[in-house]
């Protein structure tokens, strides 16, 4: 089966939406409101939808990996935004040097797990 796929987003939650829209604003994403309670994020070709829902299982087993082209380089950006000191529970994981590549941790102000890492 050849898929000919174009995009794949992912939908995630938030406990607080309006907290969450202006993390990934100031994260550097492009907001698209859907509506009173849905919002999709560009990044690039990239997309993910944000909804006004919270069901702490499901928000606390969330990640998501992005492939970035170099780690170092989008971590020290990461680490200049400081939201961690802008968002309760946002925090920001060093680099980790893996066997298939490298990858830095965020957790959001909801705690959805997000892997920004490069393969080598």
């Amino acid at each position: 089966m050849n898929h000919h796929a174009k995009s794949i987003r992912p939908f995630i939650g938030a406990r607080d939406f309006e907290i969450s829209r202006k993390f990934y604003r100031d994260l550097g994403f492009e907001e698209v409101t859907l509506g009173e309670s849905m919002s999709v994020f560009k990044t690039g070709d990239m997309a993910f939808y944000l909804q006004n829902a919270y069901v702490k299982d499901w928000v606390d087993n969330t990640m998501i990996f992005m492939e970035v082209d170099d780690v170092e380089r989008f971590y020290n950006a990461l680490s200049a935004l400081d939201l961690p000191g802008k968002y309760e529970n946002v925090r920001l994981t060093p680099i980790r040097h893996e066997s298939w590549g490298s990858e830095c941790f965020l957790h959001d102000p909801s705690g959805i797990l997000w892997h920004f890492g490069a393969f080598y």
